[in-house]
């Protein structure tokens, strides 16, 4: 698994370093893949937990929407993420309902039903494919010797709530 350290991280998401220390640390919205060795060494972060950061990023800058009351909804959708290839994301929707449960929509799906926020997960997963050199949805599987790290650059529909359990909802 590619894991980024903490100003990499900071690139990614938008966060500065004292924002990222404070989501990952001291409000524990979002918990860091790697804890930090010792004092003044960086956490790391895997492309699942920066592409949720992004999200709630984009929740509090756009829809000004308080982050502290989706803590646990955070950590399910992390924990979706990783159930997850990279590339089956691309061409994606991700949906937030009212009661904090999420959902994935293809892109030309149409959302019928209860109201929810939809996000489109292209241009985050874009933003990632970049700063993790994952492939996009263009290629089939990933490159032995990803390009970044040989030049020594940096290195279904479902549906699940804020709960202990997971549930799936029918076509």
């Amino acid at each position: 698994m590619r894991l980024v350290a903490t100003p990499v991280a900071c690139e990614l998401t938008g966060l500065s370093t004292d924002k990222l220390r404070e989501w990952t640390s001291r409000r524990a919205l979002v918990s860091v893949d790697v804890r930090p060795k010792r004092k003044g060494s960086p956490a790391k972060f895997s492309w699942q937990t920066i592409l949720v950061l992004r999200i709630a990023v984009l929740l509090r800058d756009q829809f000004s929407i308080e982050l502290q009351t989706h803590k646990a909804s955070f950590a399910i959708l992390r924990d979706e993420l990783r159930n997850r290839s990279f590339i089956s994301l691309w061409g994606q929707r991700l949906g937030l309902d009212s009661d904090g449960s999420w959902t994935f929509f293809e892109a030309n799906e149409k959302v019928l039903g209860a109201d929810v926020l939809l996000m489109e997960l292209d241009r985050h997963l874009a933003i990632l494919r970049d700063g993790f050199a994952l492939p996009d949805a263009n290629h089939a599987q990933m490159d032995l010797f990803s390009l970044p790290a040989t030049r020594g650059a940096h290195q279904d529909r479902a549906s699940f709530a804020p709960s202990t359990r997971h549930h799936r909802r029918s076509a």
